[in-house]
């Protein structure tokens, strides 16, 4: 009977009953090539966003354990930086394959764990996987040069591996960055150690338990933790880089942390990034356009969000009439482990309060509420950390919602006029990491992309990325680039040796 009905859900979409099969059975402390449980390691509590019911306890590592797992990342850096490339590609090849090959287990993991909509994280593993194909193609390009010199010497250079690198990733999308972020430092020859998202650890663990015999041991190694891990990892002497993504406090810390060390590190951090519209702009699809660039699948907990929408006056109102009359039809609110969901929970009762407290503020400053702004009224969401899709209109810049990043599905829309003005105040911010253009004109487009101080520009489109193309922030929105070439050689280090030819 009750495989009957297990049966009957899933084929109309729910996988909920799928969840606890799923799960890792591993504790959440890796390295060296095996699982730890150190009878002074902390619990950790994985709860479901959607439901507020836990999951499952996992082990929480601190300093002790950090270092346990730099150590067997050092112990093994030597080796893997001299395992020929193409076998470190073969390596991560296996690993793409076992990740598509899981790919729905591990969508139905961050599902539960997250509270990101399952069918949307079928799509997260898959490009965590081609992060890991990608990598693995571009290992042959890590490559010196030749310099021409006065008095005939041979001068090159060569591209070395760092060392040991600590990634750090958010609770947005766990297990695509899990599975994708550690490509690139172990193509160029690094060995890594991760420390996952406390908030959603699950599906790293699984991700470690599919990889236990991929990789060498202590090529890829796991500390689930919290703040003191993380810290831990920044400031420890043992590791040659860390790469984080996360808020500008966080990397503020990871600067501070690493200093000492003077460690390199690749900082993808957070953003309030504006899509400005023309008024020749294609009226529907720039509509569209904002609707995708708020990332409200994921409950706008997405850094290269368009949550600042600046629509020119003349459609001002036209443009707000049809985004709020199509946006609820596209993305309600429900339970993430349901392939029908739209949209997800937000990932614990901290982002939800401080998402509402925004919407309260931005009452108190008198923007306008348009749409959702409150806890969706169907009973079965009751417990889970839900917020409709809100948008708010006559916002002005000194707002609140104007200038920080709520990390929630609010979307602030402003009125202009004056193209000075409108620019002045969509750069009038300390963080600069994507922005959108909407206009017919290649000229206005063109002129208005170079003008937008980000680092990731989008002409008539939201929220897209191309594997390949560099990402990454201005300003305080970080430092260095991924998801393409500059993401591998962010992990080497440059070398430059000069051969006085005849000079024996």
């Amino acid at each position: 009977m009750n495989d009957r009905i297990e049966a009957n859900q899933a084929a109309h979409g729910d996988l909920s009953p799928r969840v606890p099969s799923s799960l890792p059975k591993a504790g959440g402390l890796y390295w060296g090539g095996k699982w730890h449980a150190p009878s002074r390691a902390a619990t950790l509590s994985c709860m479901n966003p959607s439901t507020g019911k836990p999951l499952r306890d996992v082990l929480s590592g601190g300093t002790e354990e950090v270092s346990a797992a730099v150590a067997a990342a050092r112990a093994a850096r030597d080796t893997w930086a001299r395992t020929p490339p193409l076998e470190r590609a073969r390596c991560l090849r296996e690993a793409a394959s076992r990740v598509l090959g899981h790919a729905q287990e591990l969508a139905l993991i961050d599902a539960a764990n997250c509270g990101n909509p399952v069918n949307a994280m079928m799509f997260d593993a898959q490009a965590g996987a081609k992060l890991l194909e990608y990598f693995a193609g571009l290992v042959l390009e890590i490559k010196g040069e030749t310099i021409p010199t006065s008095n005939g010497s041979l001068n090159y250079t060569v591209r070395e591996p760092r060392g040991v690198v600590a990634r750090i990733f958010p609770f947005n999308h766990p297990f695509m960055f899990a599975a994708g972020k550690i490509a690139a430092p172990l193509a160029a020859g690094n060995t890594v150690v991760v420390k996952p998202p406390e908030q959603a650890p699950l599906s790293t663990i699984r991700l470690m338990e599919l990889l236990e015999d991929v990789f060498p041991p202590g090529v890829l190694n796991c500390v689930v933790g919290g703040r003191e891990a993380g810290a831990a990892l920044a400031s420890h002497p043992g590791v040659d880089a860390i790469a984080l993504i996360g808020s500008v406090q966080a990397g503020k810390a990871v600067l501070r942390a690493a200093a000492d060390t003077i460690k390199h590190t690749l900082l993808e951090l957070g953003g309030k990034n504006a899509m400005i519209v023309y008024p020749d702009a294609h009226f529907e699809k720039a509509v569209a356009g904002a609707i995708k660039g708020m990332n409200f699948t994921w409950c706008g907990q997405s850094c290269g969000s368009t949550s600042r929408l600046f629509v020119h006056d003349s459609i001002h109102d036209r443009f707000v009439d049809a985004l709020v009359k199509q946006l609820p039809s596209l993305y309600r609110p429900g339970i993430a482990t349901d392939m029908r969901t739209t949209m997800g929970a937000m990932i614990n009762r901290t982002q939800y309060e401080r998402t509402l407290h925004y919407i309260e503020k931005a009452h108190e400053q008198k923007a306008t509420l348009a749409l959702g702004g409150k806890h969706p009224a169907e009973p079965a969401l009751a417990d889970g950390f839900f917020i409709e899709p809100t948008v708010f209109v006559d916002v002005q810049p000194d707002m609140a919602i104007a200038r920080d990043e709520i990390f929630g599905p609010v979307l602030s829309v402003f009125r202009w006029r004056d193209e000075t003005q409108m620019l002045a105040t969509v750069n009038g911010l300390e963080v600069g990491l994507t922005g959108s253009v909407w206009t017919q004109n290649i000229d206005t487009a063109h002129r208005v992309a170079a003008a937008i101080e980000s680092g990731y520009v989008w002409i008539n489109d939201t929220s897209t990325h191309i594997l390949g193309a560099p990402f990454g922030g201005h300003k305080q929105s970080g430092q260095g680039r991924e998801e393409s070439k500059d993401e591998l050689l962010e992990f080497t280090k440059l070398k430059n040796v000069n051969v006085l030819l005849g000079g024996i």
